[in-house]
């Protein structure tokens, strides 16, 4: 049996798919550490996840959107990250010894620590962005990305230049997606598509289940965890897009309390978390900013969306549920409540967006999931099995 290490950023959407790949590994009979926020990781990976523990810091908002959301994420959230967490990374390494790391893309200083000890170690993909490479088409943009590396690299006494990209190991990509939904891409030779990755999450025993009418259609509103700062105004207008919808829809909007002030009762229910997974068989629809997590997590359900992107990969990711015909693109900060509404019903009352969800739903359930994405680490030990959905060269 093996030993792994898994490295992540604090953030919902990229821990959750790497905490059901741990869980399958566990399952399997091998020993998983993490290395993180006690406080972030212990609610979501439960109370038997081992954790070495990192303390959590602050870190710059990312509010800025377009090229400058570019700059904020690496500036100041990935690099600061990797300094703050590399020595409890590598304190975890010494004592731990594992036979492998399992790291975020963004959590550089997972790959680092890997290089330093002369560990296998596997880069997990929760988002596209690094997948698609948009910047590729601007040379000095992605030079700037690769000197943000380099200097995280020599921060942390490293010698010379990175003797490769730091988001993607040489030895297995691990991609949270599929092909039905990303269409043809230049993958790495070492890339496999495993789809969405789900288990099983803590209930939430304060929700309100019995306030789902069975009569009305279900929707779930929610723009991520980073995204909440620029929600509000946004918010308000999936408010009076839904009012006139009452007798027939209802909405779990996911927002901090007290920021959707007018929402009619009975017609929109206003949490600060939901239980998505469980929500999903009881949806008809989600309202979403386009995070990788949440647009997979309701396509694996066969459920359509309405997306309004934001800043990362969330733009990649609407054009692609557009593509498939799964959903619908709206514009985040410009689309009307009027416009919003009517691009909701469309997706409500045509029976080819949902049709079209459930044909990438098939197209991820073939490729494995969390127990495929086990299996490929579970070969970094020894040859392993070729499921899920392999990139050819």
């Amino acid at each position: 049996m093996g030993r792994y290490l898994f490295v992540s950023l604090p953030l919902t959407g990229h821990v959750h798919p790497m905490a059901a790949v741990s869980a399958a590994l566990v399952a399997r009979g091998h020993e998983v550490l993490w290395a993180g926020s006690e406080s972030f990781l212990r609610p979501v990976l439960g109370p038997d996840a081992a954790i070495a523990p990192i303390p959590l810091r602050a870190h710059r908002g990312q509010a800025d959107r377009g090229m400058a959301a570019a700059r904020s994420r690496w500036e100041g959230y990935v690099v600061p990250h990797a300094k703050a967490t590399l020595p409890g990374i590598e304190r975890a390494v010494a004592a731990f010894r594992p036979d492998v790391l399992a790291v975020d893309q963004h959590a550089v200083a997972g790959a680092i620590a890997a290089h330093r000890a002369g560990l296998p170690w596997a880069s997990l993909a929760p988002t596209t962005m690094e997948l698609t490479r948009p910047y590729r088409a601007l040379p000095k943009v992605e030079a700037w990305i690769q000197r943000q590396m380099a200097a995280a690299w020599t921060a942390a006494g490293m010698a010379g230049a990175p003797p490769h990209d730091l988001r993607f190991s040489p030895h297995l990509l691990i991609a949270f997606t599929g092909s039905a939904l990303n269409g043809p891409l230049d993958w790495p030779d070492n890339a496999v598509l495993v789809g969405p990755a789900l288990a099983r999450r803590a209930p939430d025993t304060a929700f309100p289940w019995d306030w789902l009418d069975p009569g009305r259609r279900h929707v779930l509103v929610t723009v991520g965890t980073l995204s909440m700062d620029l929600a509000q105004d946004f918010h308000a207008r999936v408010v009076e897009a839904l009012r006139p919808l009452g007798r027939d829809v209802q909405a779990i909007v996911v927002a901090p309390d007290g920021t959707v002030p007018d929402a009619p009762q009975g017609d929109v229910l206003v949490r600060s978390r939901a239980p998505v997974l469980d929500l999903m068989p009881r949806l008809d629809a989600v309202v979403s900013h386009g995070g990788l997590n949440t647009v997979c997590e309701a396509l694996a359900h066969g459920v359509p969306l309405v997306v309004a992107p934001i800043k990362g990969d969330q733009p990649i990711n609407a054009a692609r549920v557009a593509a498939t015909g799964a959903g619908r693109r709206v514009r985040f900060a410009g689309v009307r409540p009027e416009q919003l509404r009517a691009d909701l019903l469309a997706v409500l009352d045509d029976p080819a967006y949902r049709a079209a969800a459930r044909r990438v739903r098939d197209s991820f359930a073939a490729a494995g999931g969390a127990a495929a994405a086990a299996r490929h680490l579970e070969g970094m030990l020894e040859a392993g099995s070729t499921d899920g959905e392999r990139i050819p060269a």
